[in-house]
């Protein structure tokens, strides 16, 4: 049996077209996916991202617990609301999964992980406690529902979806939230695009969904996501980076603190392994689509190497193939590259993603 979300009524309704997407039953489109993506692009769509699992950790020196717990340092987290994107890693330092923290007091931090890890990391983090902070109350939050809301016209359609929600979001950066009952409104998304991520009481799901569609928010489905995402140059776990990847060769060694004296699990790892590797966007020059793990074969300057593709597409924004890539460290934006492609080697040129922003293309 399928797990579902508490809009899968609702999406069965709109004739999206359902998929197994990780055990659970969620919508791939609801008609076009080339469609959905420029809705988001241009104005405004909506994702039903309720198989995420929301974990509230309660407690006293709950904060003492999450510095230990993962790598990027919640001691950023200053102002009640504020959220702070990291991975949570294994001794070995290989991600475990990548995550968001939401700081709201200093008994009660809130954490989002992802769908196809939520019941290895739920583990994970109680295991951890179990050790270091017993005192703590580790909440697995089934009962919430989630909707991303995302594109430039996003915060226009929620406010004048959701009373009242302006004047308590409206001044929000990037990664922070704000709650308005019995909402809980983050400025946090998915697609390199200005927008919200509600979580919200299950139960009130379906009336939200229905309301921001009718303030013309195009419901979004799977597809549209990932290529979004890919265009934002946005990791996606068990893709771009796995328990047997570094978050320093992943891309994401800006939320990696190695400058504190705290102690996190993987540090040691971290600081005595050497970088090899790095993440880097391909543009295809010619024909084709780039798709994951494609061999990619780097020639250049007397030196040679192998990489390969770890996540790829169509860019609908910039009309042409673009991919994540793990490469050799020695490689460097500008350079010209080959991916081989069933019997073909085709050119690619490395640059620096994201590849698009605020719809903007920036390659």
């Amino acid at each position: 049996m399928l797990k579902t979300t508490p809009l899968n009524a609702a999406h069965r309704a709109m004739h999206a077209k359902m998929v197994d997407f990780g055990g659970w039953d969620m919508p791939l489109h609801y008609g076009s996916q080339l469609d959905e993506h420029h809705q988001v692009r241009r104005d405004a769509g909506m994702f039903d991202v309720s198989h995420m699992l929301v974990v509230d950790i309660h407690g006293e020196n709950v904060r003492g617990f999450l510095r230990g717990l993962v790598a990027n340092n919640v001691d950023k987290l200053t102002l009640s609301g504020k959220a702070l994107y990291s991975c949570m890693l294994n001794p070995e330092g290989g991600i475990i999964d990548d995550l968001i923290i939401y700081f709201l007091t200093e008994s009660w931090f809130r954490l989002v992980v992802n769908a196809g890890t939520a019941d290895k990391d739920l583990a994970w983090i109680q295991s951890q406690a179990a050790q270091s902070a017993p005192q703590l109350t580790i909440t697995p939050r089934r009962d919430l529902a989630m909707i991303a809301v995302q594109g430039p016209n996003a915060p226009t359609k929620v406010w004048a979806t959701i009373p009242g929600s302006q004047a308590v979001t409206e001044a929000l950066k990037p990664f922070q939230s704000a709650t308005l009952e019995p909402y809980f409104i983050a400025r946090t998304g998915y697609t390199g695009e200005n927008g919200f991520e509600i979580i919200l009481p299950a139960t009130e799901a379906v009336t939200l969904w229905e309301k921001l569609h009718a303030a013309g928010v195009a419901p979004a489905g799977l597809g549209a996501r990932d290529t979004l995402r890919l265009e934002a140059g946005m990791n996606l776990y068990g893709q771009d980076m796995d328990e047997t990847t570094s978050p320093l060769e992943s891309g994401l060694a800006w939320t990696v603190d190695l400058k504190s004296e705290r102690d996190f699990i993987g540090k040691q790892a971290l600081q005595q392994k050497p970088v090899k590797q790095q993440l880097v966007g391909l543009l295809l020059l010619d024909k084709g689509v780039l798709r994951g793990h494609q061999k990619v074969i780097v020639q250049r300057d007397g030196f040679s190497g192998e990489g390969e593709i770890t996540s790829g597409g169509f860019s609908p924004t910039i009309n042409q193939s673009i991919a994540l890539a793990r490469v050799p460290a020695e490689v460097a934006v500008g350079d010209q590259v080959h991916v081989a492609v069933r019997d073909k080697q085709l050119a690619a040129k490395v640059v620096k993603y994201p590849f698009v922003r605020n719809g903007q293309v920036l390659i």
